[in-house]
């Protein structure tokens, strides 16, 4: 009778290959990477899927250009100027991933210079740091948001795409099959001093590798862990979102005088089939977080009134939102153009540092297995696990 007892209380024990925790676009790549090449796996996520920065970020993948721009690009970031790529053969369903029927809401990112500062851009636009990723369009070429005779600035089309986070995400669940689990309680499970697995919900999994790929929730798993290494900072953003029939499509850096684009605009799908804007750029950066919502706003609405004067905005409505960037605290080392991520035996830990990047998030924990020699081993399918549910997109949730 002791035995059984102790059989019904004792928490089940799982066994996997690899165990990941935080399940935003950088996790769900990663286990799908995973999977794909035989490892058998855990993805464990105490919110919903996507639902931290993943869905909160513009969904551009990102070539580079934007920090050619400042001379920030070097000989060594080939990663990032790869991703467009990457993600382009995984969305057409012939690359690392198979990623077809996830959403492209655009073939192309722009940059556009709102014809004060045209001159300067030509020049670099010839500069062979961009030869090949850009090339300057006209007339009907134009975004539907710039074609009108009131635009005098310069438009510049990059080799970057933007993608429907909300449907990568829920393509990347449904390449998790049976691998997601949500969990609230994350505890260390130890053997002689060795991490050997999480204690998750009171269920004990037991993994050759456990990787923290949980953004912002990084912070929190460490501490929990008791590792002091690496540390975490937090960028934050004040991004804008405003919503209205006359919005017509808009994918761009709008340039300023600094380094970093004045505005950056992406258009998403709301549920009613309106188009949203979503502001980014120098307006979320340190002078929008400093603001309170209703001057953030103003100061939002004021700028696309200058820059775009023919689009009218009588019938928008507006909405703010705050998200902090979770990065290594580390960065001034970390070049933007790289995931990070960190070894400490059976522990992994790391930011992709941008949504681009997730595929090289990926390529460096796949190649920590292999230098460590861990290989995929057979283990039975999981069954029952309560699932995270997939987050609802923020336009959806904030202009209903």
């Amino acid at each position: 009778m002791y035995f059984l007892l102790t059989e019904v209380l004792m928490p089940s024990v799982i066994s996997t290959d690899v165990l990941i925790v935080g399940a935003g676009v950088a996790g769900l790549w990663l286990n799908a990477r995973l999977r794909r090449q035989g490892f058998s796996t855990v993805l464990v996520e105490s919110a919903s899927l996507g639902g931290g920065q993943s869905l909160k970020s513009q969904g551009i993948i990102h070539g580079g250009a934007k920090y050619a721009l400042h001379g920030a690009l070097s000989g060594a970031s080939e990663a990032i100027a790869d991703m467009p790529r990457r993600w382009r053969e995984a969305l057409d369903g012939k690359g690392e991933l198979d990623l077809s029927g996830v959403r492209l809401l655009s073939e192309a990112h722009y940059l556009w210079s709102p014809g004060t500062i045209a001159g300067n851009l030509t020049s670099f636009f010839a500069s062979k740091a961009v030869r090949g990723r850009v090339d300057q369009v006209k007339g009907e070429q134009l975004p539907p948001a710039l074609q009108n005779p009131k635009f005098k600035g310069k438009v510049y089309r990059l080799a970057e795409l933007v993608v429907d986070v909300p449907s990568l995400i829920k393509r990347l669940a449904e390449l998790a099959e049976d691998s997601l689990l949500a969990g609230q309680k994350i505890e260390p499970l130890y053997e002689a001093d060795e991490l050997i697995g999480l204690r998750v919900d009171g269920r004990d999994i037991h993994a050759q590798r456990i990787v923290l790929s949980a953004g912002g929730g990084n912070a929190d798993l460490l501490n929990a862990l008791g590792v002091s290494q690496p540390q975490m900072q937090r960028r934050p953003l004040h991004m804008v979102l405003v919503k209205g029939p006359t919005l017509k499509p808009l994918f761009a850096h709008c340039l300023g005088g600094g380094p970093k684009p004045r505005i950056t605009v992406t258009t998403h799908p709301a549920a009613d089939g309106q188009c949203v804007w979503y502001l980014g750029g120098d307006l979320a950066e340190a002078d929008g977080v400093a603001r309170e919502p209703d001057a953030q706003i103003a100061v939002a609405r004021k700028e696309l009134e200058a820059l775009l004067p023919w689009v009218d905005l009588s019938q928008a409505q507006w909405a703010t939102l705050r998200v902090d960037r979770a990065e290594p605290a580390q960065s001034g080392l970390v070049r933007p153009d790289n995931a990070f991520l960190d070894s400490q035996r059976r522990l992994m830990v790391g930011w992709p540092t941008k949504l681009a990047l997730a595929p090289d998030f990926a390529d460096r924990v796949l190649s920590h297995l292999s230098k460590d020699g861990i290989h995929p081993t057979p283990q039975a399918p999981l069954l029952d696990m309560p699932r995270p549910p997939l987050a609802i997109p923020v336009w959806d949730e904030l202009l209903p």
